[in-house]
């Protein structure tokens, strides 16, 4: 089913003891605001989570609700593009054995003769597909991949597979307040190699780091149109699948780096049109969270508001967590 409204959402989420984003340019250290102090988390660790959960949870029952759907693994419609260790090329490259299309891929172009064309770059030639074949590529890779026709992606390097840019658009997460990240020494007492324990002579101690934040609660704003959904056939089963994994994603990413951390909380407002009915930064602003100590260490530490008083005409607020 097409959707036919605009949603604005935002997403509440915290951390205890554990490090939600590491920065690989800092020593992965929390991601932080350099002038305010406030923790960060990227819309692509986002994104991560919610292709980590679909990727469990994948199903194409298009009769049953998401809610009531039993999950098995494996339906085609709810494969992940961007996954660990993919090569992104060979998922293009499926799109147009499916199709039966002549592949477009670069290659060195050799003459007849055995002698090497001249060709601009380095003796190689790249030879693009037809815009119809792109075409088709393009909406074969949104049928089959759940993160290409939410999120969007760039799919025309090596076999062209065309640009897909996705309906569901998520902002950076920032904390409601400066948090402190911690650094803490680690010591491992076993060693890996017989030579490291001679060395070692009985100091089996191997020293790390590792880093994490106390307390912090996030918030972070997401956007569905409902006109870029209907180029990438991102319909209603996917929307529920969505607030689904926005809800869970956290409970099945469980390890010791992330320490504990929950969706607190996820307001969807839905527009009775398609173009909206307010502006989406009004609607936020609508959605409080402040600290009833000094400083906080758990969620009861917060209180939240919502504003529902005044709500637009042809806007709805749902609560989903």
């Amino acid at each position: 089913m097409n959707l036919t409204n605009r949603y604005d959402f935002v997403l509440l989420f915290d951390v205890k003891d554990g490090n939600p984003n590491g920065d690989p340019d800092a020593g992965n250290l929390p991601r932080l605001d350099a002038e305010t102090g406030h923790g960060l988390m990227t819309d692509v660790a986002l994104k991560r989570k919610v292709r980590n959960f679909v990727a469990l949870t994948n199903a194409d029952d298009q009769e049953t609700p998401v809610s009531e759907k039993k999950f098995e693994p494996g339906e085609k419609r709810f494969e992940i593009y961007v996954r660990e260790k993919a090569i992104l090329n060979l998922q293009h490259q499926r799109a147009y054995s499916a199709l039966k299309l002549d592949a477009p891929v670069d290659e060195v172009a050799e003459a007849a003769d055995g002698e090497d064309k001249k060709t601009k770059k380095g003796g190689k030639e790249k030879r693009k597909g037809s815009a119809s074949d792109v075409d088709l590529a393009r909406k074969w890779m949104c049928q089959n991949f759940f993160d290409v026709r939410t999120f969007g992606a760039v799919m025309s390097t090596g076999t062209n597979a065309g640009q897909v840019r996705g309906p569901v658009q998520l902002t950076f997460a920032r904390s409601i307040d400066p948090i402190v990240a911690l650094e803490h020494s680690i010591t491992r007492m076993a060693v890996a190699t017989e030579a490291e324990a001679e060395k070692q002579q009985g100091d089996n101690r191997t020293m790390g780091r590792k880093h994490t934040v106390p307390y912090g609660l996030y918030m972070a704003h997401g956007f569905v149109s409902s006109f870029l959904a209907k180029q990438t056939g991102f319909g209603a089963d996917d929307l529920e699948l969505l607030w689904q994994a926005l809800e869970n994603m956290f409970e099945h990413d469980r390890s010791a780096a992330r320490g504990e951390m929950s969706t607190r909380g996820l307001y969807v407002f839905k527009h009775d049109s398609e173009l909206g009915n307010a502006h989406a930064h009004k609607l936020f602003d609508r959605i409080k969270a402040k600290k009833k100590v000094d400083v906080p260490r758990n969620f009861s530490d917060y209180e939240v508001k919502v504003d529902q008083s005044d709500i637009p005409d042809g806007v709805s607020l749902i609560r989903i967590v």
